[in-house]
């Protein structure tokens, strides 16, 4: 049986008793559309950023809609994924209402230089993309997969740490190019009494550092230790969890992709939280959420391929292009990496790069039957068990 992948709806679709609202979201106010069976106009109504306000509107517009003859068995809310995620999704099916989040990028939109754009003209695009997709019709839009609290939740850890380096690594950089500005190269600034050894530096001209560039050291160096042990805390955090509940959630999938030689904790935790414990279709669902399908440029006679789409989760894709050359170095032995190097051997460096990806591709998709089946790449080695 084949998943629902959300493309389309699988309900069959009773306008005359469904009442379908979209929302376009903002910091402040909501735009509000409806199709209120039984009314010939199509009410719009803005309101203050409130889900009360919202369940009011909704019941007034049913009411209107028992007035007119008609009688309500389902009410559809829709609002397009963003930097409000998922909780007025969750709020609202708590209540009874059918609540979906639209994938902003499957809408098709118009591709005028200037086209125009205000919240009313989205609220028409986005409900004729509602209503095409709740008659069962492909290519009008997409629909997210609305993730419950504990979902959300347990991908903070990865993410904060992912920035957490990200940062460290900023300072670091930072701290570096200032010594250098003062001719100073073979100083580690990543030592833990780095800052205590800055007073007796030195560069070529025999003097110290200026005072104003040795307080910025010292602050930066005072960011970079307060950034090394949070991400220490979140580390130790992480593993105090999985031992004690291996059992819990999504522990048993991350300690089973841990124990894959050249995969650590952190991998195996972006990949169980960001790919492999969503409820995808199939191995193509899969790899094209993670970004790693091609782009084809096919008109007329012209054939060519624009290289990865990177169109779905940057992180997924960035970790498995990254784990393919480790799994390269770690699982030499292996039927994937036999693969690469038979079809590499003697190659250009571009052609590399470019198998690189497919490897990453495939590697994904063997550690996901990995962790749904049990099945084990061909000639992966295991760690031994704890």
């Amino acid at each position: 049986m084949q998943r629902n992948d959300l493309s389309r709806s699988l309900v069959a679709f009773e306008q005359n008793s469904t009442l379908v609202a979209v929302v376009e979201l903002s910091l402040k106010t909501w735009l509000v559309a409806g199709l209120v069976p039984g009314l010939t106009r199509q009410p719009l109504k803005k309101q203050g950023a409130d889900p009360e306000t919202l369940l009011a509107l909704l019941d007034r517009w049913r009411n209107e809609a028992s007035k007119a003859g008609r009688v309500i068995s389902r009410i559809v809310v829709a609002f397009e994924a963003g930097r409000d995620g998922f909780w007025l999704a969750r709020w609202l099916r708590a209540r009874g209402i059918e609540a979906y989040v639209i994938h902003a990028a499957s809408i098709p939109v118009s591709r005028e230089h200037r086209r125009a754009k205000t919240d009313r003209l989205d609220t028409a695009l986005l409900m004729r993309a509602v209503l095409g997709w709740l008659r069962g019709e492909a290519k009008h839009c997409s629909m997210v997969a609305i993730a419950t609290l504990a979902e959300e939740d347990a991908r903070r850890c990865n993410r904060e740490h992912e920035h957490l380096v990200g940062e460290r690594t900023r300072i670091v950089n930072r701290l570096k190019a200032a010594m250098i500005r003062h001719g100073i190269r073979d100083f580690n600034v990543k030592r833990r009494k780095a800052s205590e050894r800055l007073e007796r530096l030195c560069g070529p001209e025999g003097v110290p550092l200026p005072p104003n560039t040795l307080a910025e050291l010292r602050r930066d160096m005072a960011r970079l230790r307060l950034i090394s042990d949070q991400i220490k805390e979140i580390e130790k955090m992480r593993l105090q969890r999985l031992r004690q509940a291996p059992q819990e959630a999504t522990h048993p999938m991350l300690l089973m992709l841990a124990r894959v030689k050249g995969i650590g904790i952190e991998t195996a935790d972006m990949l169980v939280h960001e790919v492999l414990s969503r409820n995808l279709r199939d191995q193509r669902a899969l790899a094209r959420y993670a970004g790693m399908t091609g782009a084809p440029d096919e008109s007329g006679s012209k054939r060519r391929e624009k290289g990865l789409a990177r169109a779905g989760n940057g992180r997924a894709r960035r970790g498995m292009l990254q784990l393919a050359w480790r799994w390269l170095m770690f699982q030499k032995n292996s039927a994937l990496a036999q693969w690469y190097w038979a079809r590499t051997a003697g190659a250009r460096r571009d052609v590399r790069k470019t198998m690189i990806v497919a490897l990453a591709r495939k590697l994904l998709i063997a550690l996901w039957r990995y962790v749904t089946s049990g099945e084990l790449p061909a000639g992966a080695v295991l760690h031994p068990a704890r």
